[in-house]
């Protein structure tokens, strides 16, 4: 639920008109940040305040019941086919290249798709990205089984700056200074022996991921990428119940985009 710093951030920057070429997301930057190239302005917050309550939207009984926290039907057929409809149209109209990243369960790399109309296997892809360990089952697609793509890859700069944009915005839902520290490695072991490539990029997600960090500050302060993040600790957890947090973490991300929109465009002007 950080994510929610993330869509305010993106809502802000949708209603300025502020335009890019790519976009990546990884796990809830995959399934909030499609909202960016559908054009659909509060949608990601509306939604989440809605329903953030509903069993059938995250819940033990959800994971009980189906090996899903987040119900996999409600999520990724119900609400956005229904109930808070996803712009497939303007999805598939916008020229912006979204890519997002899940975990191949057999390889615990990270591999990316591109979305290009938010369709069913789009969809699949969303769903995959930001299908947790444990909390999730994992998801199949064209016959392989992925997981959550931040287990192997927290940020994907490295895979825009590889696809050749160079001219990076990147958006972070962790204080500047913030680092992971390793986890009790018993939990994998009990639950993910099935997958030990997903085992051991678990076991070690905590370095790549403060490896990514220590990167991503050098590139700010050479002027190679230019970072939104947090002022400090959101302090919202993964499941977040109240609405009210989660329009307090919102509004956080939209404070942040405007005191930096002048960054923003200034940063984007020197690309051209």
């Amino acid at each position: 639920m950080r994510g929610m710093f993330t869509c305010g951030v993106l809502d802000v920057l949708l209603e300025k008109g502020i335009v890019f070429d790519g976009a990546a997301g990884i796990s809830a930057g995959a399934v909030f940040g499609c909202n960016f190239k559908s054009g659909q302005v509060g949608r990601p917050i509306r939604y989440n305040k809605k329903y953030c309550g509903d069993p059938r939207y995250c819940s033990i009984r959800s994971w009980l019941k189906t090996g899903d926290l987040y119900g996999a039907d409600f999520c990724y057929r119900e609400l956005p086919d229904v109930l808070d409809p996803f712009d497939r149209a303007a999805f598939a109209r916008n020229p912006l290249t979204f890519y997002v990243g899940a975990t191949d369960v057999d390889t615990g790399k990270c591999v990316y798709h591109l979305c290009t109309d938010g369709g069913e296997k789009d969809m699949l892809w969303f769903r995959a990205s930001a299908s947790m360990p444990v909390a999730s089952r994992p998801v199949r697609i064209d016959g392989r089984c992925y997981l959550d793509g931040g287990i192997a890859d927290s940020v994907p700069y490295a895979c825009m700056e590889q696809l050749g944009y160079h001219r990076n915005v990147i958006v972070l839902t962790q204080p500047k200074g913030y680092r992971k520290k390793a986890g009790n490695r018993l939990p994998l072991k009990l639950f993910l022996h099935r997958y030990p490539k997903i085992r051991e990029a678990m076991e070690c997600r905590h370095e790549m991921y403060n490896r990514q960090m220590e990167e991503l500050d050098r590139m700010a302060a050479e002027k190679r990428a230019l970072i939104i993040r947090p002022p400090e600790d959101l302090r919202i957890g993964h499941t977040e119940k109240n609405p009210a947090e989660l329009e307090r973490v919102y509004l956080l991300g939209r404070k942040e985009a405007e005191k930096r929109l002048p960054e923003i465009r200034q940063w984007l002007r020197e690309g051209v």
